[in-house]
């Protein structure tokens, strides 16, 4: 492990983490309605932190609850939220992990907004709803954009109170930060609408306010496309693209020279996307007969929601959905490492450390890229839902689990409405009760001894 690239520390501007591999932001309904934290979310992440990863990057966290994407998530919206992270913070440190919390918002890109937003229309850049669900928004007020600024500085300062190793922005995968960023959402003729430098002024002010609020020695990186592909999920052979890899290479540099110590490199504008997560082609990428069963919960949400519901559910008109999904997938067949190259334009941009997220399970393709200069290190989400010991199984030598990650996708269709977890029956030998009791295994409390202060 001494020459082993994976395991030496990767250090950013005022953090420095034991190994080059995170956990990604991901995580499922674990909480309480009302946004407080529950025991759930801890255990879950304390056992990426026990398998060995050197940081973890939290679920989605939305800096108010106009912005949330599902209730049953954390937030990081009020003072009252902050003794829960530190207890959260304490049980991740204590297994030597550093721990960064994402701050979110959702816009006009969400499942169910919760009772709170019930008679509230979502936010965003504009007032078109988006491709996928059809979830009704409006253009934001210059007065409600200063104030989402402000609402992130301040959830940068609670998390900083919290004693959290940094905070990321979620400026990807269609996001509220994505639709003001990209050119094929954001249709605003003031100053956050045009030019690539005014799409870019909504995350700038909040760079500008995370460093007012919470200094400028706090880690703060920012997950960002390297290319929407915002045309997609549609047939209109005129629909655009949104911004390319030149457009955020300009935009990594505006932000670096702001204050932002690291990028976290994705890519597509809305999620999920074709290529986000990246999955085999065909109908095993996207398994449309679990997406039904999850899918329901969201028939009141958005305008397209009863269409897509039809698609998922009706085996004659699924090769309809998987007609439009997988021309762009075609192109772009790679599965593991699917934003490398990227990574790789980005990072030959840029002075700070670069991840990149996109697949990743095989020890030998990290090193590879890594020692190639393609990235510095790796978050990885899936495989290590279905592998918690993944970075311990690379210590022992072996750069592959004995049972890998599918990229099924069961995990993430299944999450709107049941517990996170890996529903992939083939890895379990085709023994349901052992992957259920896998499943709940996040509902089991560590005896961990912290006390609630």
């Amino acid at each position: 492990m001494a020459d082993d690239v994976l395991f030496s520390p990767l250090k950013f501007r005022k953090l420095e983490v034991k190994n080059r591999i995170f956990r990604s932001n991901i995580a499922g309904r674990f909480d309480n309605y009302d946004g407080s934290g529950g025991q759930g979310r801890i255990n879950w992440e304390a056992s990426f932190a026990r398998g060995g990863v050197g940081a973890i990057i939290t679920s989605f966290t939305p800096v108010n609850m106009r912005g949330r994407i599902l209730p049953n998530y954390p937030t990081i919206d009020c003072d009252e939220r902050i003794p829960f992270w530190r207890k959260v913070v304490r049980e991740v440190h204590a297994l030597d992990c550093k721990y960064i919390i994402q701050l979110s918002h959702s816009g006009r890109q969400r499942d169910e907004g919760g009772i709170d937003n019930l008679e509230k229309i979502a936010l965003s850049s504009t007032n078109t709803h988006d491709p996928f669900h059809g979830i009704p928004c409006r253009a934001m007020t210059r007065e409600e954009i200063e104030d989402s600024m402000e609402d992130f500085g301040r959830a940068a300062r609670r998390a900083q109170e919290a004693g959290a190793d940094g905070v990321e922005l979620h400026g990807a995968n269609g996001y509220l930060i994505t639709q003001f960023l990209s050119s094929a959402i954001n249709d605003r003729t003031d100053e956050y609408g045009g030019s690539l430098e005014n799409r870019a002024r909504f995350v700038r002010g909040i760079v500008a306010s995370i460093r007012k609020h919470a200094g400028q020695d706090f880690h703060l990186q920012m997950k960002i496309n390297a290319y929407d592909h915002d045309n997609v999920i549609t047939i209109n052979p005129f629909a655009k693209q949104g911004n390319n890899l030149d457009d955020t290479i300009r935009i990594c540099r505006w932000l670096e020279a702001d204050g932002v110590d690291a990028f976290h490199i994705s890519v597509g504008s809305l999620f999920p996307h074709p290529l986000n997560p990246p999955s085999p082609l065909g109908e095993a990428g996207f398994p449309l007969e679990f997406a039904a069963r999850s899918y329901g919960a969201m028939l009141a949400s958005g305008k397209d929601t009863f269409r897509n519901y039809l698609l998922f559910r009706y085996r004659l008109l699924r090769p309809i959905f998987h007609f439009i999904w997988n021309r762009l997938k075609k192109k772009y067949p790679t599965v593991e490492g699917i934003s490398a190259d990227y990574a790789r334009a980005i990072k030959k941009e840029v002075k700070v450390p670069v991840l990149c997220t996109g697949g990743f399970q095989n020890a030998a393709l990290i090193r590879d890229k890594i020692a190639h200069g393609y990235f510095d290190g790796v978050t990885i989400a899936r495989a290590l839902i279905a592998n918690r010991d993944l970075v311990k199984v690379w210590a022992s030598g072996r750069d592959l689990p004995e049972r890998p990650c599918t990229h099924c996708n069961k995990c993430l269709v299944y999450a709107p409405s049941y517990p996170l977890g890996c529903y992939e029956l083939a890895r379990y030998g085709g023994d349901y009760d052992r992957m259920i009791r896998e499943v709940y295994e996040v509902f089991d409390p560590p005896l961990s001894g912290l006390d609630e202060r």
